[in-house]
């Protein structure tokens, strides 16, 4: 593979640029990775996502992919380079593509809101829902991983990529709140799960460090508390 020919646009903390370095790291790709400073869109980002103006961007013989799920289909698409990240069985693929929509759409929405929580009944009303998503997700796992050690079964696919990017703010948020989200007692696969994933060689290298991205999240919600809107 010629020098530049993949690029990603992102920043490290990104849970969304997390599934296309996992999903790059899979298929052993090659890339370059262009940081984006926080508060500041740089001009490659305006031009290649002019539609969301977001990270990530996936850059291929510079052409843009963009939004995290879309260029994790891709990688599948065009590298052959590793085990395949979508199912190949329809209706497991369709299954893995709900339960991804899922975690973007109800899941995380719930989870970004409980380190931000103030009170104990503001904490308790905010951990309700992401208790209740993570029993729904620890039903998924064990009615889909057909006894491997991840969704996709014996190997990472596509849902541990879309779930497994949030680890991170999860650990955040139990250092936050001192409550186990993920724990032996009320979520045994999940436990199990997270701890195989992490530890994946694609994996571990671009999770961030709990007390790194506990700061970073912090600052972020300062600046929003100081934020005249």
């Amino acid at each position: 593979m010629a020098k530049g020919e993949v690029k990603l646009l992102g920043s490290w903390p990104s849970p969304y640029v997390m599934r296309a370095r996992i999903a790059l790291n899979l298929k052993s790709v090659e890339y370059e990775f262009l940081e984006e400073k926080l508060g500041v869109k740089s001009e490659l980002l305006l031009k290649s996502n002019p539609v969301h103006k977001k990270i990530p961007v996936l850059l291929h013989h510079s052409k843009p992919i963009c939004e995290s799920l879309v260029i994790v289909q891709y990688i599948d698409e065009v590298w052959s380079s590793g085990p395949a990240i979508l199912p190949s069985d329809p209706y497991d693929r369709a299954v893995a593509r709900f339960w991804a929509s899922y975690v973007d759409e109800k899941f995380f929405p719930a989870l970004r809101a409980l380190p931000m929580a103030q009170g104990k009944e503001a904490m308790e009303a905010a951990m309700h829902p992401v208790k209740e998503g993570l029993a729904l997700l620890e039903d998924a796992y064990a009615n889909h991983s057909k006894g491997g050690p991840f969704f996709g079964g014996g190997q990472i696919s596509y849902l541990d990529v879309a779930f497994g990017c949030f680890l991170g703010v999860i650990r955040v948020s139990e250092k936050v709140t001192g409550v186990a989200l993920i724990n032996e007692h009320t979520t045994p696969g999940l436990a199990g799960w997270a701890e195989e994933f992490c530890a994946h060689p694609a994996v571990e290298d671009v999770m961030p460090d709990t007390d790194k991205l506990t700061e970073f999240i912090n600052r972020i919600i300062k600046m929003k508390s100081q934020s005249p809107n």
